[in-house]
């Protein structure tokens, strides 16, 4: 089981060097001119070319080789339950398989999965500041999970929002997975939620677990929630004009899920496409579920949606980091000055029909992971999952 990962115990500067691509994760300017990176104590402080760059000092010197580096991958919907375990799947693990999978940031769309989860108010409020103390404190692999999201239930009160934020609860988890299906009701507590600065995600689509129902287009629109979670389904989608009807009618995040329905994230990142709302999809995986849990689901969206959905490469890895960061107003998932230094570093896999990592990757290739990098600190090296990267980084001084 993956345990705390370790913290900077002193100034810390960290040089990457000899970059051959760099992804910005910003839809603007997918990438950046320059072949290093400088990060002092856990943040971005320069970007460029080393011959102007001052690089002095470093306490950690990564070379590239040659590779890509990008914002480190950002899940956006996860069931986390306790530490790097859930009992739905009895999965042990997960969170530390998706860091080799290059996500570095998850956000819980609800612990949902906790055996005997509390449905009365005292309770579910307990468990989300529980959550939240829990995974603050914890970070599995180094991984940041933002985690307690309580799941609402029709006997909430205004006051009980507001109590929740002041304990630091900064999600709501997936409206409709409790008591509360309804419009009106959804409504009025998420105007609540957003008053004391609490996002909200709303379950889109059929069923997935015992508890959850149907939540159509007319409850989505009137719930009006921070994100339209999984509106490719979480498993099963609503119709595609239902869906085109959300997208129209809400200028509210769109979640695209591993765990949905891949022809309607396609047909969601069309209309997206056709309205200059690119910005609006963020991806997440949905896991663990029923379907498992896939530590490469966040690179298989991306690698799916350049493929099937023609989109650019270097444009669908901001889908899964500074689409998400700003949505989500994070402090990682884009590559300039002052955010966070969160990194994948990658390069096409082995053999990949690709002639670089992005061509590969619009060809429906997944990447070579050869490295992990949060808060300046490298937490993974080559990657236990992904296929290997035809030129890996290495830490050549610490």
């Amino acid at each position: 089981m993956a345990h705390d990962a370790p913290q900077a115990t002193g100034p810390s500067k960290l040089v990457i060097r000899n970059i051959g691509l760099i992804l910005s994760g910003a839809l603007e300017k997918p990438i950046l001119d320059g072949d290093t990176i400088v990060a002092e104590n856990g943040k971005i402080t320069a970007i460029g070319r080393f011959k102007d760059l001052n690089t002095e000092g470093a306490t950690t010197i990564v070379e590239a080789n040659g590779t890509t580096v990008a914002p480190g991958l950002i899940d956006s919907h996860v069931h986390p339950v306790a530490g790097d375990w859930t009992p739905r799947q009895n999965q042990i693990g997960w969170i530390d398989s998706n860091l080799h999978g290059g996500v570095t940031t998850m956000i819980s769309a609800g612990e949902v999965h906790m055996p005997g989860r509390p449905r009365d108010v005292v309770g579910l409020k307990a468990m989300a500041i529980f959550a939240q103390r829990a995974f603050w404190n914890l970070r599995p692999g180094g991984v940041k999970v933002h985690a307690g999201a309580p799941v609402i239930e029709c006997e909430m009160v205004e006051e009980d929002f507001k109590e929740l934020a002041a304990a630091g609860v900064k999600l709501l988890g997936e409206v409709g997975l409790g008591g509360v299906k309804d419009g009106p009701t959804a409504r009025k507590m998420v105007g609540w939620a957003r008053k004391y600065g609490i996002q909200s995600t709303i379950h889109t689509g059929g069923p997935s677990i015992p508890g959850s129902g149907l939540i159509d287009k007319d409850v989505v629109l009137e719930a009006d929630t921070d994100v339209v979670g999984h509106i490719n389904g979480g498993h099963t989608a609503l119709p595609d004009d239902q869906i085109r009807c959300i997208c129209e009618g809400c200028k509210r995040g769109l979640e695209l899920v591993h765990n949905g329905n891949e022809r309607s994230a396609l047909f969601t990142l069309r209309i997206a496409r056709e309205m200059g709302d690119l910005h609006r999809v963020i991806l997440g995986t949905d896991a663990p579920a029923g379907s498992g849990v896939q530590p490469l689901g966040i690179l298989r969206m991306v690698s799916m949606l350049s493929s099937l959905g023609d989109l650019p490469a270097e444009v669908a890895f901001c889908l899964a980091t500074g689409n998400t960061a700003r949505m989500r107003e994070l402090d990682c998932g884009l590559i300039e000055v002052g955010r966070s230094a969160d990194f994948v570093i990658m390069d096409k896999a082995q053999h990949s029909a690709g002639k670089n990592i992005l061509d590969s990757v619009q060809l429906g290739d997944l990447p070579g992971i050869g490295m992990t990098i949060i808060d300046g600190i490298v937490r993974t090296q080559r990657s236990r999952n992904t296929p290997p990267a035809g030129r890996v980084p290495e830490v050549v001084a610490k």
